[in-house]
Order: structure tokens, then C-alpha cells, then sequence
């Protein structure tokens, strides 16, 4: 058993999960993020293993979810931290949820430059509720590779983990990527979308490894970089608005590239 309460806020280890948990600048710096809530913690021990560290509020030790949790944990030898639910509530970013949280290492997996497979590259993207859904749009289509160029926002901060679901979990992401450089080396296409194309996502063939490359939420890709691009393709809406969401246009594309390659006549035997 290695859990041990926490009642003061003075204590070295609440105070650096305070430190990680508020500051995304303390996160980058720690190579450390916290993962908030059940449904994250759960997805991290199914897909990468044990966390640095886990922590319960007092109230919810004992829930059914977070004991199995905890089981998991003690086995695994983590150390458990059990605050007070003011102490938790402090660190936590989600309302009324259940209380546990996990301390992890962010991953930071070496860049390939010989990309065979599909991958998504985003440039200046600056919302993390879009970052989250394009990732987790991007896993759900079996795209493994997510290339951040800098300005992009953090991929491991607790509201860009909340969105993607555990989506994180399922992919290399690459952060500070020196996007011209990347795009350079790519011997796949690169996919950009406008609605100034006149050829559509729906025209394409996309039975075939490819590289989408999505930028700033209001001023999109960079143009050094749109002129990387293979290709442009608008993605046809016929409601009056002028453009979609980044991220629903990211999961139009994932899923019509899932949609073609799903073809009878295009299965392998």
C-alpha cells in the first residue's frame, strides 16, 4: 500500500501538483501533465500503463470506479496521494466529476521524416477544444501521427486532454515541429482544405497515404506553407455559411478518406 493523505496546502508534493495542474509553462518545464478524471485515468492504464503518480479526494476513495483505480495502482506500486475534497477541488478542472486525477510524463516521441502512413499537420492551431477533437476525430480514423507546429496549443494541457477523450493515448503527437521543414520531406501528398478549390474532398482519391494540413482557426494555413500543399480541396456545404470549424472540417476529411478506403472493390484479399 502506497497511499499517504495530504491536509496542507504548504506540503512539497501538493504544492508541485498545484504548480502542474494551473500553469501549462510549469508543465512544458516538468515534462509532467495531470490528467483529470475518471474516464482519462481509465484510458491511460488501458493503453500506456501506470501513471507517475495518482490522486483521490477523500470522498470518492471509496467510489467503485476509483478503487479499481486505486487496486491497479497499488499493485503497480504508484504512489497515491488522498487530499481533503477542498485540496482536490483546487487541482481539479472538472465540475462535478469524480475525484481522480493522474501525474504523468508527457510523451515526447522522436520525429520520422519518412512518413509512409496517414498523418495530420497543424499549423498555428490555436483553440484547445479544437485541438482535442481533431485529435480524437484523427484517432477514431486510425490516423496515428499529429505533427504541432509552434503556436499551436499545448497538447497535453487539461483542456485539451478533456476534449480528445483519451484520443492521446492513440498517437505519436509531435509538438515545436519545424513545420517547412517537415513538409519538405514528405514523399506523400499534402492535403489542404479552402473553399476558394474547386475541387472537392468528395472528387479526390484518397485511397492512398496523405498528410492533412490544417491551420489558424481564422487566418488558416500559413501561406509559406499552403504552397507545400498538393493540393486544395473544398469540403461543399450548402447551408449559407461562409466556412466550417477546423475541427468538423478535419473529421469531414478523416471520414471520407475512411469512407473510400472502406470500399469493397478497394479492400485487400
Amino acid at each position: 500500500m502506497t497511499r499517504k493523505l495530504i491536509s496542507s496546502r504548504d506540503n512539497p508534493v501538493y504544492k508541485e501538483l498545484k504548480h502542474l495542474a494551473g500553469s501549462s509553462q510549469a508543465r512544458r518545464h516538468a515534462g509532467q501533465t495531470i490528467l483529470d478524471g475518471v474516464h482519462l485515468c481509465q484510458a491511460y492504464l488501458q493503453h500506456v500503463g501506470m501513471p507517475v503518480r495518482c490522486i483521490v479526494s477523500t470522498s470518492d476513495e471509496v467510489h467503485p470506479e476509483v478503487a479499481a483505480i486505486l487496486v491497479r495502482c497499488d499493485a503497480g506500486q504508484v504512489p497515491c496521494t488522498v487530499l481533503p475534497d477542498a485540496l482536490y477541488q483546487a487541482l481539479s478542472q472538472v465540475e462535478h466529476g469524480v475525484g481522480v486525477l493522474f501525474m504523468i510524463a508527457t510523451p515526447a516521441p522522436p520525429v520520422s521524416w519518412a512518413l509512409d502512413t496517414n498523418a495530420v499537420v497543424l499549423d498555428n492551431l490555436q483553440d484547445p477544444g479544437n485541438l482535442g477533437s481533431i485529435l480524437r476525430s484523427a484517432a477514431a480514423a486510425g490516423i496515428k501521427s499529429v505533427y504541432c507546429g509552434p503556436g499551436t496549443a499545448f497538447a497535453w494541457s487539461p483542456k485539451v486532454l478533456r476534449s480528445g477523450m483519451g484520443a492521446h493515448f492513440l498517437l505519436e503527437i509531435h509538438e515545436n515541429v519545424e513545420l517547412p521543414l517537415l513538409l519538405g520531406k514528405l514523399r506523400m501528398p499534402v492535403i489542404a482544405t479552402s473553399s476558394h478549390a474547386t475541387r472537392t474532398i468528395y472528387q479526390a482519391d484518397l485511397r492512398q497515404a496523405v498528410c492533412w494540413l490544417f491551420g489558424h482557426e481564422g487566418q488558416g494555413v500559413a501561406p509559406a506553407l499552403l504552397e507545400k500543399a498538393s493540393m486544395t480541396l473544398a469540403i461543399p456545404h450548402p447551408g449559407a455559411v461562409e466556412s466550417l470549424n477546423v475541427a468538423a472540417s478535419a473529421a469531414v476529411c478523416f471520414f471520407e478518406q475512411v469512407r473510400q478506403c472502406s470500399m469493397p472493390s478497394n479492400r485487400k484479399a
